[in-house]
């Protein structure tokens, strides 16, 4: 009896003993889970995107090189806010990363108002020259003076424009037609200038907008008006081209300054490889996006070049309009930079 009473009390301590340690261990994982730094990386664009691609590379990179300490999640499709409410929470630290026009951006810093001056840029080589130079980089470090730490350019590419009521051939055409903007100053002073009215809404809210007739028109690159389905809305679209749009990737300068010297490092590094991929994609996918366009049945409308012409000289007041908000000294850096 006396036995069986050992054994059993050997048997219920070794049964603590092995609960104990599994406590120990469990606490052990939980405190590590507990140290990893998880970046929500917010953007309004469709998961079907190539920037996308371009935010999931950025995720791999990181990942991987800080052995999993940092945690990319990324939101798109405009899940956790439009872009002025992310941008928000950049800057007051509850978003960490963001994925966002610099045509918003340049409400933060004013010299990225010239990669939106209409017709400034004849094709992508000339917007990677200015973007990869000393003026991107300069126009991008600004931003930290607001909250944000720059990463790098992406890009959503050339905008067009289409609209649910008529042809354009000329610029004339466009005369009192309902035109979504960015909520963006210049954006729509260029529309105005044409003879539009142009009306800012959130990129969330704009098929809606359309559906409901809030709007006539909007204008785009292909990936957008053929991966968010605008042909179902929209019957007609002019290649215009009138403006190069790249994409900020940004960060909480608040979260930014949280990492390490060598997590920093990781950071930039992998926001721009991750915008190198992107942009390469974006160009190689751009004629099937607009095949799509072509496919779904919009009647597309390339202008002849005295029509486009007339676009141009439309807009030329924007140039003398921006130029104090812009800065000359900024403006001869970025002239000087497209022409080398």
């Amino acid at each position: 009896m006396r036995a069986y009473s050992f054994l059993l009390a050997l048997a219920m301590m070794l049964m603590v003993t092995v609960g104990c340690s599994g406590i120990v261990k469990n606490k052990s994982a939980s405190a590590t889970n507990s140290n990893v730094k998880v970046i929500k990386l917010g953007s309004a664009n469709s998961d079907k995107h190539t920037l996308y691609k371009g935010y999931e590379k950025f995720k791999e990179i990181v990942e991987a090189k800080t052995h999993g300490a940092i945690k990319v999640e990324i939101y798109p499709n405009g899940q956790i806010g439009n872009d002025q409410t992310m941008i928000q929470g950049l800057q007051t630290g509850t978003l960490e990363a963001l994925g966002v026009s610099t045509s918003i951006l340049a409400n933060f810093s004013p010299g990225m108002y010239a990669f939106d001056l209409p017709f400034v840029f004849k094709d992508e080589k000339a917007a990677d020259k200015v973007l990869d130079g000393q003026y991107g980089q300069k126009v991008g470090n600004a931003l930290e003076d607001q909250g944000m730490v720059f990463l790098s350019y992406m890009e959503n590419g050339f905008r067009n424009l289409t609209n649910s009521k008529h042809e354009i051939k000329t610029v004339d055409d466009v005369a009192g037609m309902k035109i979504r903007t960015m909520q963006s100053p210049m954006q729509l002073d260029i529309w105005k200038a044409m003879g539009a009215n142009p009306t800012p809404i959130a990129y969330s809210e704009l098929f809606t907008s359309m559906q409901q007739h809030v709007v006539d028109g909007e204008e785009n690159p292909f990936g957008n008006i053929a991966l968010d389905r605008f042909y179902e809305v929209q019957k007609y679209l002019t290649l215009t081209n009138h403006v190069y749009n790249p994409m900020g990737l940004v960060m909480s300068k608040k979260f930014f300054d949280s990492l390490t010297p060598e997590e920093q490092k990781i950071v930039k590094e992998a926001g721009v490889e991750a915008a190198n991929l992107q942009r390469k994609l974006n160009r190689e996918k751009n004629a099937e996006f607009y095949q799509t366009l072509v496919d779904k049945g919009m009647k597309v409308t390339k202008l002849t070049p005295d029509a486009l012409q007339g676009f141009v000289n439309k807009v030329q007041p924007i140039y003398k309009t921006y130029a104090s908000k812009i800065g000359q000294q900024n403006l001869d850096e970025f002239f000087k930079e497209i022409k080398k």
